[in-house]
């Protein structure tokens, strides 16, 4: 079979692809883009929380936002009840942000090729589909997520994981806040509510290891919300999906004469102990787009210099939150588990977390 020659192929057309793929094109290069989803941004797989801090990297985020957030509660164990006072960001209608930055790849340019996955890499680079086409890129970049096949491909496999579960339904009271609730049942992840106009998510994640659990314990948090009047009795739109936890891995590598970059959450970028990642994969994205366009004008050790920028950005916070994760699950061990002052200070809110 004849392989069809690219510049740059992108796997994947999230945030950190879309963007990747955009400024790539831009630069002149003929980028081609998969994604094995039929559409961009569907199935949401995201309990749809952005930071403030994003509008620099999206200046026309709000354009899909859905409502401001002004604060975080935590409670801890049901019980206590903390506010973090001036924690902003915006609740976002997730598809319509991911199909806003594809738009803007296919804009400049980009081939953008839904419904096709990827089902093999060679040794030399050569990425084959599931339409029965080969792509002979120069440069191979995986936004292909946390199970990244472009990853496993050069060796760089994000091997811990949060699993998710989310439901979505009726808000009854409005609300300006993201409410998080830790508890010891939650092992290695946390539950939530977040407000999104006149409805809301409500989810919980916790160690892969414990997915089998996820269902149970989304029931339990979704019965006591409901009991308590804060959401309706109905939900809809059930949704999951998968975190990298695990802190970055090498975001680099060759196959055969092929340039390989990784972003976003296949690079492991997604913070360990809030599963926040959209805000890096957009970053990253960017950054991936403009360090392939550098390498092939020529420009020598563009790619290291793509290593070494992701580190400056993003090591010392996934480090910390890397630590304080691993504090915690500290606490289970020899069939113990930890207390309500333990899962406060191993989350953001706790001046702790940032000592």
């Amino acid at each position: 079979m004849n392989a069809e020659a690219a510049d740059i192929v992108v796997v994947g057309l999230g945030p950190a692809g879309s963007r990747a793929a955009a400024i790539a094109a831009k630069a002149g290069y003929r980028v081609v883009a998969v994604d094995r989803r039929l559409e961009a941004g569907r199935p949401v797989q995201c309990a749809e929380f952005v930071p403030a801090m994003i509008e620099r990297d999206v200046p026309n985020v709000t354009a899909v936002a859905q409502q401001k957030i002004t604060r975080m509660l935590t409670f801890t164990e049901a019980t206590d009840c903390e506010e973090t006072p001036d924690f902003r960001g915006w609740m976002i209608d997730r598809a319509a942000f991911d199909r806003m930055l594809a738009d803007e790849a296919a804009n400049a340019g980009s081939a953008c090729r839904y419904g096709t996955s990827v089902v093999a890499i060679d040794f030399d680079g050569t990425v084959h589909t599931s339409d029965g086409l080969a792509l002979k890129p120069r440069v191979l970049i995986g936004c292909d997520g946390p199970r990244s096949r472009v990853g496993a491909a050069i060796g760089q496999i994000n091997r811990a994981l949060v699993d998710t579960r989310q439901l979505t339904a009726p808000l009854i009271v409005p609300h300006d806040a993201t409410d998080i609730f830790l508890s010891a049942d939650y092992r290695g992840g946390y539950g939530w509510l977040f407000p999104k106009g006149a409805v809301a998510n409500i989810g919980v994640g916790v160690m892969i290891e414990d997915r089998r659990r996820l269902k149970p314990m989304l029931a339990a948090l979704f019965a006591s919300l409901s009991a308590s009047r804060r959401i309706g009795t109905r939900p809809f739109a059930l949704t999951g999906g998968t975190i990298p936890v695990g802190g970055r891995v090498g975001s680099t590598g060759r196959l055969g004469a092929t340039q390989v970059l990784l972003a976003g959450d296949a690079a492991g970028l997604t913070n360990p102990v809030t599963g926040a990642g959209i805000a890096s994969a957009v970053q990253s994205g960017a950054l991936a787009g403009h360090a392939a366009a550098d390498m092939l004008s020529g420009r020598s050790g563009a790619l290291d210099d793509y290593d070494e920028e992701l580190g400056d950005i993003f090591d010392a916070a996934l480090s910390r939150a890397l630590l304080r994760r691993r504090q915690v699950l500290a606490h289970y061990g020899d069939g113990r588990r930890p207390d309500a002052t333990a899962l406060a200070e191993g989350w953001i809110s706790s001046p702790n977390y940032w000592a």
